[in-house]
């Protein structure tokens, strides 16, 4: 039996310029950090070694690999020529909320299926086989971010090269303000319907074929960089005015990124306490991230109370195996 945990993450700048589109003409930056909560694929042998089952949202019992309606185990187990095996995903939050938990899936599938045949993949190697599954195989996705951020974890700069080629370069920081900013970042659930995958490919035809949406995108990368500098030198309530300026321009992108109930739940959080926020992931749904200066939280969480919060802390590993026997 293997078991992997592979991060869920949270971005708070630069998303949207890891789209081929973008970035193959500008260059692209993110900056992220993965958090505690994770995708967890277990793998053993079936009893009946003809027979690959699957367990997910729904259960697949198959003879052949080929028959797999699941793109992305399908195409895993065919790349990885694994079959006969029971594998298991189960996650700490579910899909469709703006964490990334579609190339967690996929990273931790990939290490996991890895570690199974006993071959060893760098985190670099992670990242890239999740990429190209998904962006070029499946076409699930045509960003990089969250497979980069899953394979490493932590809090890091990613830099997206028009050559296709990612930098990972790790945000160092005094631990007292990276503990403090960790204290300061609240997680609201708001729901919403999930079309990630019609918002970003809007998007991506957005920023290369209308001007102001690619200088829109543009100001976003120039604000991830000043977001590198202001945490490096641990000012950190610059990210509660960084996400507020990002989320003004990222919800004018494309259709869909937010809403009337969205703006609404924004702009009471703003009154609330908050100094800035934005809907994590492609938009549309999922959950909103809010900077709350810690002297403002009891009253922020009072007035919010309507919307579920999640707790949450950094995550420091990537993706891990966690068992093997």
């Amino acid at each position: 039996m293997v078991i992997t945990r592979t991060p869920f993450r949270i971005s708070l700048c630069g998303g949207g310029s890891d789209i081929d589109t973008f970035y193959k003409k500008h260059g692209g930056c993110v900056l992220s950090t993965t958090i505690n909560k994770y995708m967890y694929i277990t793998s053993h042998p079936s009893f009946d070694k003809r027979m690959t089952a699957l367990k997910y949202s729904k259960t697949e019992i198959v003879t052949n690999v080929n028959d797999i309606q699941h793109n992305i185990f399908r195409e895993c187990l065919k790349k990885e020529k694994v079959e006969g095996l029971e594998i298991t995903s189960i996650a700490d939050v579910p899909s469709g909320t703006g964490l990334g938990s579609s190339s967690s899936f996929t990273v931790g599938l990939i290490q996991n299926l890895k570690c199974y045949k006993r071959e060893y993949a760098t985190k670099e190697e992670l990242a890239q086989l999740a990429c190209d599954l998904e962006n070029n195989v499946v076409h699930t996705t045509n960003g990089k971010q969250d497979q980069y951020a899953a394979a490493y974890g932590g809090l890091n700069f990613y830099k997206f090269n028009k050559d296709g080629s990612v930098d990972v370069e790790p945000v160092l920081m005094d631990y007292v303000a990276f503990k403090q900013l960790e204290k300061n970042l609240i997680m609201l659930y708001v729901g919403g319907e999930h079309r990630a995958s019609e918002i970003l490919n809007e998007q991506s035809k957005n920023i290369i074929s209308a001007k102001d949406k690619e200088e829109g995108q543009k100001k976003i990368m120039e604000m991830t960089y000043t977001l590198k500098y202001e945490l490096e030198h641990n000012n950190i309530d610059k990210v509660g005015e960084i996400l507020d300026y990002n989320w003004k321009i990222k919800k004018t992108l494309a259709n869909g990124i937010s809403n009337k109930f969205f703006d609404e739940v924004y702009d009471k959080a703003i009154k609330a306490g908050a100094i800035g926020g934005k809907l994590l992931g492609a938009g549309g749904s999922g959950f909103f991230l809010f900077y709350v200066p810690e002297g403002k939280q009891k009253n922020f969480r009072e007035v919010m109370k309507d919307l579920s919060e999640m707790e949450f802390k950094f995550d420091h590993q990537g993706t891990t195996v966690i068992f093997v026997n």
